[in-house]
Order: C-alpha cells, then structure tokens, then sequence
C-alpha cells in the first residue's frame, strides 16, 4: 500500500503543470539566465555556476519539500480527500511517508535535471557525495515539517498565498541567488539561521570550496527539521 500510495501521488504530481513550474521550470530557468548573465554579483572561486548551482538545489529542495508539499496537501485538506484517504485501509502513518518518498523521488529528478545542465555550463563540483546527500536530506526534513504544519493548520487560501510568499521571500534573501554578504550585518545575522540560507550556505561550502563539513549548517537544518517536524506532529489537522 505504502509504494503503491508513494508512486500515485508522485504521478499526480508530474502531471500537474503548476507544480512542474514551480519545482522544475523556474529553478531551471533561474540557473541558465544568471549563470549566462551578468545580473547579480556573486562570491567565490570559479565561474559564476559555481556559486549559483548549489544555491538552486537548495531552492528546487524547498520548492518541493515546502512550497508545493504544503500548496498540495492543504487543498487536499480542504476537499476532504485527507479526511477520506485517512478511513481507508492506508494508515495515516503510510499516507504522510507516501507523501515524503514522493517529494524524495521528485527532488532525486531535480537534483539530476540541475546537476546535468550545470555541468553542461562549465560548473566544476567539489566535496565529499556523503555531505551533499547528507544536507539535502536535513533540508528535505526541514521544509517538509514547516509545510505540513503550514498545511496542517491554515486554510487553503492561505496556504497557497502564504507558501509562494515565503518562496518568493526566500528566493531573494536566503543566499540563493544574491549573497547573504550584500545585507546589512543584522540582517545577515538573522537571515543565517533561516533553512533555506543553511542549505544553501552548506551546499556552497561543499560543492564551491570543497568544505568536509559545514557543522553550523548541519545544525541548523537539524534543529529546524525537529521543530517543524515535532509541530506539525503535534498541530496537523486531518479536515
């Protein structure tokens, strides 16, 4: 039941064309326009796919793992179809694992997809395969915690307004694309613990500069993953 549940709700959400924007197209489009163009300054050695290839695997991770994670599941929600799928035979326990393999196979495409077309840029990845796996799976837990709990608490309209605000936010403060250095140390000081700035900031390390382990960003996206998961636990609402 369990592969069964994981595999159709990975073919829903291929065949839904939003969500392929979303977590495909845009990250995609992202790395090809600011790796060819001179937009925004980046930091570090190498070409500028160096800098900007981990920083949108950290964005496709948290437009799956969060942003789509919590638009689909809160309109599921609201139609009833968590309420219906959670009498059935499939333990509720199985529906939410169904729901996390298919945000991991989703992520596997995209991670694969980035990495191929960043290569074909000229990117030149360093660091240990462990490490990177290691922060996209704490980035995953992370996002997907703060999601459900998005999802588990607000309506829909507000899931889907709140999680693509949060997105675009993210997008253009969380080092993603424009360096955490160019905001003012304040602000820089709070935008560091946010998880998209650790997977990123972590992913950076490694893949750019060849780091073993980023400790600090580890920790953080391992804290944040035990807060978003722990409250969405607690606070999910099945209808």
């Amino acid at each position: 039941m369990l592969l069964a549940q994981t595999a159709f709700e990975t073919r829903m959400l291929l065949r839904n064309g939003e969500q392929l924007l979303l977590t495909v197209v845009i990250p995609t489009v992202l790395l090809v326009l600011f790796s060819a163009v001179d937009i925004v300054a980046v930091e570090g050695p190498g070409k500028r796919v160096d800098f900007l290839a981990p920083g949108l695997l950290a964005l496709a991770v948290m437009s799956t793992a969060f942003t789509g994670q919590a638009i689909a599941t809160g309109f599921e929600r609201r139609y009833g179809v968590l309420k219906r799928l959670g009498a059935s035979p499939l333990p509720r326990w199985a529906l939410l694992t169904a729901k996390t393999g298919c945000v991991l196979v989703t992520e596997a495409l995209q991670v694969a997809l980035l990495s191929v077309i960043a290569l074909a840029l000229g990117w030149s990845p360093h660091g240990n395969p462990l490490t990177v796996a290691a922060l996209l799976v704490l980035g995953t837990a992370a996002f997907s915690g703060l999601g459900l709990l998005m999802a588990g608490t607000l309506k829909a309209e507000a899931t889907l307004a709140g999680a693509n605000l949060v997105f675009i936010l993210l997008l253009l403060a969380g080092g993603v694309i424009v360096p955490l250095s160019r905001f003012p140390d304040a602000v820089r000081s709070v935008l560091e613990l946010l998880p998209i700035s650790a997977l990123s900031d972590g992913l950076r390390s490694v893949l750019q500069d060849g780091a073993s382990a980023p400790w600090a960003d580890l920790g953080i996206l391992a804290g944040w993953s035990v807060l978003g998961l722990a409250a969405a636990a607690r606070f999910f609402r099945w209808e």
